[in-house]
């Protein structure tokens, strides 16, 4: 058996196989005012088919703690029955086909109130369905409009919306709960010191720039049962420091293996490690597996699992990457949007047999 393709156990929770898919927003979501943010019939065909297609873990998009925390008008939330009741159909489905049901939990911060990306992405005015965004500090992503600062009350008060929205998910039936603090959305920029600038207990230092994730952690491990596992999405660096003509202070992949270490001490069983989304006009080398080597220093240095993401294409990739003890699984995203049964063929590619639904094995096997 192939690497790739054998069961990974976090706590009590054994995932079949490494290959996961990764949180895509789709921009979908059905209902209006109050009643937003509801999956339909698609986002249903759409993570059970990749279940389906042998994915040993399907985790939902980014899906907002609040109506103002979403990407966009048109993503999913989790604040409500309405929401709740959808998604569980969602997680029986994922786990009818035998994979492992999870959900990313987000808040967009500065980034937040987007139009969909096929129209090209822009603010969305509260004229139009949009809503005034907030972060760390009142600096803006690019030209959009500056945030409002948040008030030490209010991410209090946030910290509570991420533990509510954990506690539905868990009473909707999924199976692990990812934290979302990658890509300049507001987790990250808190601890990004180009969108924090705080002088509180929430800025400045390395330690107040790590407050506000950390009870965000402790608040849904808190309600999370001991023996389900907690991921936390990261952006490794926000590409500045590697460029030496800019001079702007970022994060970096030190700061990372520090953040790791205190993510680890805080109960989060597995680092998801993508990178960027910090400012518009970084310089990112992209290329097949360009974001392998963090997650890769991380799970070298810290002892915490870790997820690879970014441009794993090939079977034989991802199954280096696992076999070399860079990453304990791969997490693939596009690649699972042109091919949902790439599972499959990675299996048979690498000498194992594909684990078909029995309807369709009947079939392909014969």
């Amino acid at each position: 058996m192939s690497q790739l393709f054998t069961p990974f156990t976090l706590r009590s929770l054994t995932i079949p196989n490494r290959v996961w898919m990764s949180p895509m927003c789709m921009y979908s979501a059905a209902g209006e005012g109050p009643e937003t943010g509801v999956p339909t019939d698609f986002h249903l065909a759409h993570l059970a088919s990749r279940a389906a297609g042998g994915a040993g873990l399907v985790m939902v998009e980014a899906t907002g703690v609040r109506p103002d925390g979403r990407i966009s008008p048109h993503d999913l939330g989790l604040w409500n029955d309405r929401q709740q009741a959808a998604l569980a159909r969602i997680a029986e489905a994922v786990r009818a086909h035998g994979a492992v049901p999870a959900i990313q939990l987000a808040h967009a911060g500065r980034k937040a109130s987007s139009d969909r990306p096929w129209l090209g992405g822009g603010h969305v005015p509260g004229s139009a369905g949009g809503w005034p965004t907030v972060a760390p500090s009142a600096v803006p992503f690019g030209d959009r409009p500056a945030p409002r600062e948040l008030t030490e009350p209010e991410i209090q008060r946030l910290v509570r919306d991420f533990a509510e929205a954990a506690e539905r998910a868990l009473a909707a039936g999924f199976q692990v709960v990812e934290v979302h603090g990658a890509h300049g959305y507001l987790i990250n920029s808190f601890l990004s010191p180009v969108a924090n600038h705080r002088t509180d207990a929430y800025g400045g230092d390395f330690e107040n720039r790590l407050r506000f994730p950390l009870q965000v952690v402790d608040a849904v491990r808190a309600v999370w049962p001991d023996e389900l596992p907690v991921f936390f999405r990261t952006s490794a660096t926000d590409w500045l420091s590697e460029h030496p003509g800019d001079d702007r202070e970022g994060w970096t992949g030190d700061d990372t293996v520090r953040l790791a270490k205190e993510l680890q001490a805080h109960g989060v069983d597995l680092l998801d490690v993508s990178s960027g989304g910090m400012v518009p006009d970084a310089k990112v080398p992209t290329g097949p597996g360009y974001q392998v080597p963090f997650a890769a220093r991380v799970r070298a240095e810290v002892g915490l699992p870790t997820g690879a993401v970014g441009l794993v294409r090939e079977p034989a990739q991802a199954e280096e990457i696992v076999a070399a003890g860079q990453a304990d699984a791969v997490l693939l995203g596009r690649q699972l949007l042109r091919e949902p049964y790439w599972a499959h063929r990675a299996a048979a590619e690498l000498g194992d047999r594909p684990a078909w639904p029995e309807p369709y094995g009947y079939a392909v096997n014969r």
